[in-house]
């Protein structure tokens, strides 16, 4: 199968940027050239990545499937080329609304004093996978389990789980609440990578739910008062915000963190991550 790098840089280029002109100009090469690549591409895999009108371009279902992958590719590509002329190796841990709350800090420092030879980045993808399966990463810190036939993870602590409303709602007033305290009220939710959905309540006395894409939406809403949210621990170590306060919900169960990887291309870095961070939230 005669596939090249450069196919694979056009379609996420057509896709990223929207249509076959701002491709070409990204690329820096001819409107013709890069739909000669697409369809070289087509070709070599005889399947159709795209759908191509005279508005939009969208990926097929294997399309979506074939980018995922072409994206991993050229990362990876990328990172051979980098370790090779830097001497240095890079580590990308992504995660979704919020890293590792109060342990992110002295994760990072840890790190680059026991692994100076590792660059550590921590990269914000809000996505199902935090950015693991868009290859925007080489690990990820999620808090809802993956698909076990791609990837593995395992479970680096516990955080308990808190409810965020605004700071002049009536429940502000208590230390802590119930999820009973809540069913009444209109709760937001991020479907992609939240941990909170309406099954956390019983049939009868579940809180309408209201979709958000962004933690930075999310917040803004809740200090309206309009809303409330409900969040791990980490999330209000990571965004403190005026008109907002969390208070811990005392019958809700602890979110577990996992650190998740490619069951087939575990980065080498794996092991002493997964080692850092169980000691990490062992830590009182």
């Amino acid at each position: 199968m005669d596939l090249e790098l450069r196919q694979l840089r056009c379609l996420v280029a057509i896709v990223d940027e929207g249509t076959f002109t701002d491709a070409a100009h990204a690329l820096g090469v001819s409107q013709a050239a890069v739909s000669r690549t697409l369809a070289s591409l087509e070709q070599v895999l005889g399947v159709r990545l795209l759908r191509r009108t005279s508005r939009s371009v969208t990926p097929t279902s294997t399309g979506l499937r074939v980018l995922a992958h072409a994206r991993r590719v050229l990362a990876e590509v990328d990172d051979l080329v980098l370790d090779a002329t830097s001497g240095h190796a890079h580590l990308r841990i992504g995660y979704a609304w919020s890293a590792l709350g109060r342990h992110t800090l002295p994760f990072q420092r840890r790190w680059s004093r026991a692994h100076p030879e590792t660059d550590l980045h921590l990269v914000r993808v809000n996505s199902a996978t935090s950015g693991l399966g868009e290859g925007a990463c080489d690990l990820a810190v999620v808090r809802r389990p993956l698909d076990f036939r791609r990837f593995e993870s395992a479970i680096v602590g516990l955080e308990r789980r808190l409810c965020a409303m605004a700071s002049d709602d009536p429940l502000v007033r208590r230390r802590s609440v119930r999820l009973a305290d809540l069913a009444g009220r209109t709760l937001l939710v991020d479907r992609r990578t939240g941990t909170t959905t309406a099954d956390l309540w019983p049939p009868d006395s579940r809180p309408v739910t209201e979709d958000v894409h962004d933690v930075d939406d999310w917040l803004t809403v809740i200090a309206t008062g309009r809303s409330v949210g409900m969040t791990a621990e980490s999330t209000a170590n990571q965004y403190p915000r005026p008109g907002v306060v969390y208070r811990p919900v005392r019958d809700g169960e602890p979110i577990a963190v996992r650190l998740a990887w490619w069951k087939d291309d575990p980065h080498p870095a794996t092991q002493a991550v997964l080692e850092l961070l169980t000691a990490l939230y062992r830590e009182p």
